[in-house]
């Protein structure tokens, strides 16, 4: 049998669908499963948009569209993005895609080559260093550590850039762990990346799910615009993950190159679903509160909970929906107490590893969820863990 080509081993993948999967195996068998893995808000879209992408449909909004996206969307992006980040924006500059996530494939394609380098957060979206070691350039991991509430080493990154980085990676509020970068550290980043001529690629997907204020953008800064790729979209935001549709505003030079990918991978965006976008932008925002203030609400109970599990230890996320526990005092890997929770409690969460190595002693699980299912989650995997031995 033939083999496929050899750049096909270098693909990473998202262990949360392998636990879901797993976790439906057991749920076949009348086993409750509780799940923490899947990392997307469990609230509906709110009911204007899904209006809006019904009288798209109905008005003949189901042709094919501008690989770029449509004008009246990406308009309306570009003001949102000038609004929010105070930079002047041109809609040429703004690209929509199926998903925020093929921008992070889209940027490794179109900028990095082998024996170039890019710097990426670990624990991180494994997606990061999929993309990056696909293109064939070297992945290199800036560790997010407990000790800075998961921000990552400015000193440390200046030391892991060397004349072949081409590209750092930064989001932030993250998953796997919530941190949020401070101002003050995206400043000396946009410093670096301007002293050694580096690109940016800005995951900012979490923008609004952030406790402590709005996270601040590295594209606000001055001459950034044109050396950032400012990934954002509408799953987090409006809960439209099944949606799948996610924009950028990228430097000018690199919107040919990019639509260039589009054309030949996917051709467009669903151009119903780009027309519910722009009520989402245009419409009522007051779903994105109400979401976010459960989501604090769970955080609590998830963080309190896990606090008071023997042998387990959670800081407080600064944004997303994810708790990032140590469960380095249990003596046993990450990779084990997923399974064992899964198996032992029917907690489906993720092994702190399925995000990179420096996840090793850390799980993740995500409290888009009920809180009487959180609360019934700890106290399932209090009575499991008690037991490990």
């Amino acid at each position: 049998m033939k083999q496929t080509a050899q750049r096909m081993s270098r693909l990473g993948t998202e262990t949360a669908f392998r636990v879901l999967s797993k976790a439906q195996a057991l749920e076949s068998k009348g086993i409750k499963v509780i799940h923490l893995e899947i990392g997307e808000p469990d609230f509906n879209t709110p009911e204007n948009i899904n209006k809006a992408a019904c009288k798209a449909i109905d008005n003949g909004f189901t042709h094919y569209s501008n690989s770029q996206g449509i004008l009246p969307l990406r308009n309306q992006i570009a003001k949102y993005i000038e609004k929010t980040r105070d930079v002047s924006v041109d809609p040429a500059r703004v690209i929509v895609t199926p998903g925020a996530k093929p921008f992070i494939f889209f940027t490794a394609l179109a900028l990095l080559e082998e024996g170039d380098e890019a710097i990426y957060p670990n624990p991180g979206f494994p997606i990061y260093e999929s993309m990056i070691n696909y293109s064939g350039a070297k992945a290199v991991p800036i560790p997010l550590r407990e000790e800075l509430d998961f921000r990552l080493d400015i000193e440390e990154l200046k030391s892991l850039i060397t004349p072949r980085t081409k590209l750092i990676i930064l989001n932030s509020p993250e998953n796997p762990t919530g941190g949020v970068l401070e101002e003050s550290d995206v400043r000396i980043i946009a410093d670096l990346a301007r002293e050694h001529d580096l690109y940016v690629l800005s995951d900012e997907v979490y923008e609004y799910i952030s406790y402590n204020g709005k996270p601040f953008s590295i594209a606000s800064l001055p001459g950034m615009l044109d050396r950032t790729i400012l990934m954002n979209g509408f799953s987090k935001t409006y809960a439209m993950t099944g949606w799948r549709v996610g924009y950028a505003v990228v430097p000018q030079h690199l919107v040919d190159p990019i639509v260039g990918l589009i054309v030949n991978s996917v051709s467009c965006t669903a151009t119903f679903i780009q027309q519910a976008c722009i009520e989402a932008l245009i419409g009522p925002q007051d779903s994105i509160i109400t979401m976010v203030t459960e989501f604090e609400k769970r955080r609590a109970v998830m963080v309190e909970g896990l606090n008071t599990i023997p042998g387990i230890s959670c800081c407080s996320p600064k944004g997303a929906f994810y708790a990032f526990p140590s469960v380095k005092s249990l003596g046993k890997s990450s990779d084990y107490i997923a399974d064992y929770l899964l198996n032992k409690a029917g907690v489906a969460c993720l092994s702190g590893t399925d995000f990179g190595k420096y996840g090793e002693g850390y799980l993740r699980l995500s409290y888009a969820n009920s809180q009487d299912n959180l609360r019934e989650a700890i106290r399932r995997m209090k009575k499991s863990l008690a037991e490990l031995t």
